[in-house]
């Protein structure tokens, strides 16, 4: 069976932490979303119960801090977000764009639990 899908231009939803989200693919062990922050916008922080995300970026700068550490974010970088783990992120002046691979395949909004971070969210 092949699955496959086409990205709107618009979000498919808004991620519990705010952010934009489109879904690119579901599969039985995975699956993957555009993550989009406008210019300066600050996320919820979460931590994830039951699944562990893969991060690049594709354009954009910001920060995403990943249980109290903070990472440089710009185009060209990987982080793993791992199960469990508090995290926040937060958009440079020019935006934000993130390829997030989410395994096992996300369950919906109630696996983000709500948790504490470095900044005041925006979203």
């Amino acid at each position: 069976m092949v699955v496959h899908a086409e990205v709107s231009s618009s979000p498919s939803v808004v991620a519990p932490d705010g952010s934009s989200i489109d879904v690119l693919v579901v599969g039985e062990r995975g699956s993957m979303v555009r993550c989009r922050l406008g210019p300066g916008e600050v996320t919820r922080p979460v931590r994830h119960a039951s699944v562990e995300e893969t991060w690049y970026v594709l354009r954009g700068t910001g920060y995403v801090s990943i249980d109290g550490e903070a990472v440089a974010l710009r185009a060209g970088v990987s982080v793993v977000i791992p199960t469990g783990t508090p995290f926040q992120f937060r958009a440079g002046f020019g935006g934000l764009e993130v390829v997030i691979t989410t395994m096992p395949p996300w369950p919906g909004p109630h696996a983000a639990q709500p948790a504490d971070g470095p900044w005041a969210p925006t979203l």
